[in-house]
């Protein structure tokens, strides 16, 4: 059996283990939480190196990528660099190639995304696959990212105001800890509501489920939810706020659908992937394809 293992700076509150066959293969799939402690996130990755078959790195992003550039998050890439051997991952191929195929799906199927769909998104740096694919799909889009990262009231309303914005910001941005910009810890458990005309303006709110949570009011009636990495107790929440739907862009393993990172994890292992390997746009869309993977879709019932 293979194992992949993610070491997330989030609340260890939401650890998980799932055992899953796939490609013909058993994997066992570990979450593993270190409370917003990136020295314990180091440890555990140095910890695990040549004795699993992947690392993945959960709770921030190795690389925030916005108008064909890519930038590097200083604090992951600390953590990325504990591991000598073993293959490494964000998850942030998938968020390109597997989500944004998802939005495309969805909006040719029209039930919960068409043209002119007034979509929240948190944060378009973090899911730029889902960016352009919501944008592409003729979606009426509210970019979040000063929203949610900084907590400033400005929404960007086009690509062209998100690259200017990002080409300015994140050189400084993604050398500033962690922590100032995402929740993390004990953060990820705390409810600050704000912005909450976007929300009611937002038919669909999308992206990263801590940003979503923790920014969210009591009432969500008639939302629909597409993000990822949620417990059995977050579908719960959402049930009572009044969700219209629920969709993870990954499926759902024993009560959990994990994060990007876990399962393109399990995509490098499945490869034999060692640290320095790539793992190309080809062979994951050949693997999404070869697995069948479909995003869970949890419809509330009204009233």
């Amino acid at each position: 059996m293979k194992r992949v293992v993610s070491v997330s700076i989030g609340s260890s509150d939401r650890d998980h283990t799932a055992e899953v066959e796939l490609l013909g293969e058993e994997f066992r799939l570990e979450r593993i939480g270190t409370d917003g402690d990136l020295k314990k996130a180091r440890e555990l990755i140095a910890g695990l190196d040549g004795s699993v078959d992947a690392i993945g790195i959960g709770g921030l992003d190795l690389y925030l990528i916005a108008g064909g550039r890519r930038y590097v998050i200083r604090d992951a890439r600390g953590l990325a660099e504990a591991a000598k051997r073993t293959f490494v991952t964000d998850g942030s191929g998938l968020k390109n190639t597997l989500e944004r195929a998802i939005v495309r799906d969805l909006a040719a199927e029209g039930k919960f995304l068409r043209k002119g769909t007034r979509v929240l998104l948190t944060s378009a740096v973090d899911r730029f696959g889902m960016a352009e694919a919501l944008h592409g799909e003729g979606c009426d889009v509210i970019f979040g990212d000063f929203l949610f990262s900084l907590g400033l009231n400005i929404p960007l309303k086009s690509p062209v105001s998100l690259r200017t914005a990002a080409a300015v910001l994140l050189p400084v941005l993604t050398r500033l800890p962690i922590g100032m910009l995402y929740p993390t810890g004990k953060k990820q458990k705390e409810r600050r509501p704000a912005f909450g005309r976007y929300f009611r303006w937002a038919e669909v709110i999308a992206g990263d489920f801590h940003f979503i949570r923790r920014k969210m009011p009591d009432d969500i009636t008639g939302k629909v939810i597409l993000t990822n990495t949620v417990t059995a107790r977050d579908v719960e929440e959402l049930r009572v706020m009044g969700a219209a739907a629920l969709i993870t862009t990954t499926p759902e393993f024993e009560g959990r659908s994990f994060g990007t990172n876990v399962l393109e994890g399990l995509f490098a292992a499945a490869l034999g992937k060692r640290k320095g390997d790539g793992l190309t746009e080809t062979e994951l869309h050949e693997l999404i394809e070869k697995t069948g993977l479909k995003p869970r879709v949890v419809e509330f019932a009204s009233g």
